[in-house]
C-alpha cells in the first residue's frame, strides 16, 4: 500500500480543508494516509493577542496530530500545505521541513513522491509564488515534484498547475466544490506517481538479483 504523508498549517480551516481533500483523493488511489498539522512558532502571548488563534488551533491540534521526522521516513509521498505568509511559506511549517536535516543527511528522503498546495486570503495573494518557493526546499530534499499540470478536468476550472489553491476573502470563504475537486485530484496523482516510482525501484531490484 502506498503511503501519503500530509503536511499542512491551517490558521482559521481554509489549508485544512484543502488538506482532507488531498487525502480522500489520494486514499481512492488505494494510499495510507497521516494527515499531520505543523505546530505553533509564535509565542503565546502573540498568539493570545489575536482574536480566535488559540481557540482555532487547539481544535485542529485536537484533530491531528504533529507531523515527526519519522512520519516522514514512514512515507512513500509527502505532500506540504500551507497560507501564504508575504507570498512565501509560512514559518510553522517551514520549522518542521527544516527539522529533515537529518533525514536529508542520510538520503531517506530521496526518490519520494513531492507536491505542495496552498491558500491566500486575498486575491492575487501569492498563491503561485508560494508553491514555487516551497519547490526549492524539496528539491534539497530528494523529493521529486509532482505538479498538477492540466490533467485532469478540473483543472480548467480552479486551481494552478503547480498545486492546489483557494483565495479565502479574509477568512469569508471555504474552499467550493471546484477547488476541492483540484485537490483531491492532486492527492489522486500523488499516490498513482509514489506507486509507479515504487513498482519501478521493486522492478530493478529484481532485475539485479
Amino acid at each position: 500500500m502506498t503511503k501519503v504523508l500530509i503536511v499542512f498549517y491551517s490558521r482559521n480551516g481554509s489549508t485544512e480543508a484543502l488538506a482532507n481533500a488531498v487525502a480522500e483523493g489520494a486514499r481512492r488511489q488505494g494510499a495510507e494516509v497521516r494527515l499531520r498539522r505543523a505546530r505553533e512558532v509564535a509565542p503565546p502571548e502573540v498568539i493570545a493577542s489575536v482574536p480566535g488563534w488559540a481557540e482555532a488551533a487547539g481544535a485542529m491540534n485536537d484533530r491531528f496530530e504533529a507531523p515527526t521526522e519519522a512520519d516522514a521516513e514512514w512515507a512513500d509521498a509527502i505532500v506540504f500545505g500551507t497560507p501564504t505568509r508575504f507570498g512565501s511559506i509560512a514559518s510553522e511549517l517551514k520549522a518542521y521541513i527544516d527539522s529533515l536535516g537529518g533525514l536529508w543527511f542520510q538520503g531517506k528522503l530521496n526518490g519520494k513522491a513531492g507536491s505542495v498546495f496552498c491558500s491566500t486570503s486575498s486575491k492575487h495573494g501569492g498563491n503561485e509564488a508560494t508553491l514555487l518557493s516551497i519547490y526549492a526546499p524539496m528539491a534539497h530534499l530528494g523529493l521529486i515534484i509532482v505538479p498538477l499540470g492540466y490533467a485532469d478536468p478540473a483543472m480548467f476550472k480552479a486551481g494552478t498547475p503547480y498545486g492546489a489553491t483557494h483565495v479565502s476573502a479574509l477568512d469569508t470563504l471555504k474552499p467550493d466544490e471546484e477547488h476541492l475537486a483540484v485537490a483531491e485530484f492532486q492527492g489522486r496523482r500523488v499516490a498513482e506517481v509514489a506507486r509507479a516510482l515504487i513498482e519501478n525501484r521493486s522492478q530493478q531490484a529484481e532485475a539485479a538479483e
